[in-house]
């Protein structure tokens, strides 16, 4: 591997890709402790205990949501914003015409949800500075400002996405987010030394080193099922049949599609936590009331009706989003125009039928996978009294991009004949 690395390193291009990309990461990072003027931090953190949904954003984001930096939103009005733009394009007859236009339509609905972006971060941001108390003064002018400086923050952090997506190594909006997931384990591993280290509070059981050790184990299992998972792939073999144009023949030759087992990425899990973490964030607003008190006890997080029926809404949203992203007619008519059938499978209804039965299953394992990845851990974590640093959508998001990137790496390497950048 270190050989490798030196290839890459040699490679002019791919060095200035790298340097790029780690520094505008660098840059990110830096930003993230820039804070936002007139903010009382101690009641935003007061105001976030006991709060799901923004404690989830508050681990997508790096910690900056409890600082209240300027970062504080993060890139997720972006990814509000992009689902939004693609359930809409479903939705508007205009906006899905805009998308099959080709690359000019893709960069208005790129230009759309740039703007929709920065007014749902000020938006967002105004509503969680209110709702959290965070302004010292409470005034309008107050909230304005926080609201200026935040929304600056998420199309800055945009911006830094689009040129690392452009100009470095790997999809910059999804590197962004792992940047922030990742500097919460550093956080976490870094806390864990010390207190390994600190012999007064081990002998006064105030920590317990043995409890490391399942964290440990729990977190490589996830990593290695996620890894195997990302990387697998259904190929659908096609078969083209020979053609001559003029002079020359074309077709004759053997093909496949590749469909992803992973295919919906962490949108069903990240859409389900949020839905799950809504009614506790409102009730978290009423906290002397009867529901809040029952719903505390008996639907927590680590509770099996919890889980249930968070497994069962991840499912659901896998076959949701796939539905809208894998058109199993597209392709069968993309399959028949090019000369191509699958063998054994007649062309038209008959291939869309066998496509679909594949997505199908499929969408059916990738479910089931989402929702033990999600599920499981919470449930073993709760039964052995452990607290985990990270959500298990957090784990997923950080291994998928880190693979993504070394995927992406490994071909820009094959293009120049070097060995792969895994091996």
């Amino acid at each position: 591997m270190l050989e490798t690395l030196r290839n890459a390193w040699k490679i002019k291009e791919l060095r200035k890709k790298i340097l790029y990309t780690i520094f505008m990461l660098l840059v990110y990072r830096l930003l993230c402790f820039v804070p936002t003027p007139g903010v009382d931090i101690a009641s935003v953190q007061q105001a976030m205990q006991g709060i799901g949904l923004l404690n989830f954003i508050n681990s997508m984001t790096g910690s900056n949501l409890s600082e209240f930096t300027i970062m504080a939103m993060g890139i997720t009005p972006y990814i509000n914003a992009s689902i939004i733009m693609q359930l809409l394009t479903v939705a508007i007859p205009k906006l899905e015409a805009m998308q099959k236009e080709g690359e000019e339509g893709r960069k208005k609905i790129a230009q759309i949800t740039r703007y929709v972006t920065v007014g749902l971060g000020f938006l967002q941001a105004v509503a969680l500075a209110r709702g959290l108390g965070a302004s010292t003064s409470a005034t309008f002018g107050s909230y304005l400002l926080i609201g200026l400086c935040l929304a600056a923050g998420t199309a800055l952090a945009m911006w830094i996405g689009e040129r690392i997506t452009k100009e470095g190594i790997g999809n910059g909006i999804s590197l962004l987010i792992m940047a922030g997931i990742i500097a919460n384990i550093a956080r976490f591993v870094v806390n864990m030394v010390r207190n390994l280290f600190n012999t007064q509070a081990i002998a006064a059981g105030a920590v317990n080193p043995w409890l490391y050790i399942p964290i440990i184990l729990i977190s490589l299992v996830l990593i290695v099922a996620v890894v195997f998972v990302n990387r697998g792939e259904r190929r659908v073999p096609v078969q083209y049949a020979k053609r001559v144009v003029g002079r020359k023949m074309f077709g004759g030759q053997s093909s496949y599609i590749p469909m992803r087992v992973d295919s919906s990425g962490v949108l069903p899990l990240i859409f389900a936590s949020s839905i799950m973490q809504f009614p506790s964030t409102i009730l978290s607003f009423f906290p002397n009331s009867g529901l809040a008190t029952w719903w505390n006890a008996h639907v927590n997080v680590y509770s099996f009706g919890y889980q249930l029926i968070f497994a069962l809404m991840i499912v659901g949203f896998t076959y949701f989003y796939t539905s809208i992203t894998f058109n199993p007619a597209d392709i069968a008519k993309d399959i028949q125009e090019n000369g191509g059938s699958i063998p054994g499978i007649r062309q038209g209804k008959p291939t869309v039928d066998y496509l679909s039965r594949i997505s199908t299953r499929i969408t059916l394992f990738d479910g089931i996978y989402l929702a033990v990845l999600a599920s499981l851990p919470t449930l073993l974590a709760g039964l052995a009294g452990l607290s985990l640093p990270f959500a298990a959508s957090s784990l997923l998001i950080a291994v998928s991009v880190a693979t993504e990137t070394a995927r992406q790496l490994e071909s820009e390497l094959m293009m120049r004949h070097y060995k792969g950048f895994l091996r």
